[in-house]
């Protein structure tokens, strides 16, 4: 079976990574980017697909030059057989539809692959459209918010439970035919029944680590002319969204509150010691 798997880069929102500017903006030339975590779950189904039926699972990007690393972190944190990045100055600025519009061509010129996975959500935007929006150029059945999954290849079917309307007390078994477009939700656990399964998985972990390390190697890089598509209809000429204001992102604590306590004063270390002992005790 061919997957595909769509991913982004984010910046990383972990505690020392985001860099703001006075008036609390994200700065993104100073702040790193990352593999979206959603996308982590949407590469797992895939590879659970892979172990259970072979074939091949590639992971597609549309973005600046810089998000190769972001297919490399893909392709070494969780499994890719082969990396695609569709990228150029035309594409600049786009919003979820433009987007979806870029990558349903680069899904086009890979063929018609059985099953498409997407993450819920990205961290920055968190809008849920991209994944969705490439599914409606492609005209295939949807399924979101899925937990589980199998593959009835005789059948031609996927069947996955999936949250009704995101909510996890309330689940649903539904089935669609393949070729389908998936939207994993971030409560998806791939599941491994038998000894060979695992074995497999195994196998395929250690082969991607490795593959990772020379990943330029099994990328791919088009632009808007490899994949037949009209400047006029992606990047910010594309992009129909209308941004009316941005809020700032809050800030950070800029500093932890702390007492300053000199080495020579007896009184003031025995308090410090006191302190110690009751937190390694399990106090307050």
């Amino acid at each position: 079976m061919h997957t595909v798997v769509l991913t982004k880069g984010v910046p990383d929102f972990r505690e020392g990574q985001v860099s703001f500017d006075e008036d609390g903006h994200l700065e993104r030339g100073k702040t790193p980017t990352v593999m979206n975590p959603n996308d982590q779950f949407a590469l797992e189904a895939a590879l659970q697909t892979r172990v259970r039926h072979g074939g091949r699972v590639s992971v597609m990007s549309m973005g600046p030059p810089g998000y190769k690393e972001v297919l490399q972190e893909a392709m070494e944190s969780v499994y890719a057989d082969d990396l695609f990045l569709v990228s150029d100055r035309e594409m600049a600025a786009a919003d979820t539809w433009a987007t979806a519009i870029t990558l349903s061509a680069g899904i086009e010129k890979l063929g018609e692959p059985d099953i498409i996975f997407a993450g819920f959500k990205t961290a920055d935007g968190e809008t849920g459209h991209t994944g969705p929006q490439t599914n409606w150029c492609l005209d295939m059945p949807l399924v979101t918010h899925v937990i589980s999954l199998d593959v009835d290849e005789d059948e031609g079917i996927l069947r996955a439970k999936r949250l009704v309307k995101g909510d996890i007390e309330e689940i649903e078994t539904v089935e669609a035919s393949l070729p389908a477009f998936v939207v994993t939700d971030p409560e998806f656990v791939p599941s491994y029944r038998s000894a060979g399964d695992r074995l497999t998985l195994k196998d395929l972990r250690e082969e991607t680590k490795a593959r990772a390390k020379h990943y330029e190697d099994h990328l791919t890089v088009w632009d808007h002319t490899d994949v037949n598509l009209d400047p006029d209809y992606i990047g910010l000429d594309g992009s129909p969204t209308i941004v009316s204001s941005v809020d700032p992102i809050p800030k950070a604590p800029a500093e932890r509150e702390a007492t300053m306590v000199d080495p020579d004063d007896e009184e003031a270390m025995e308090d410090v010691l006191e302190a110690m002992q009751s937190a390694a005790a399990g106090g307050d």
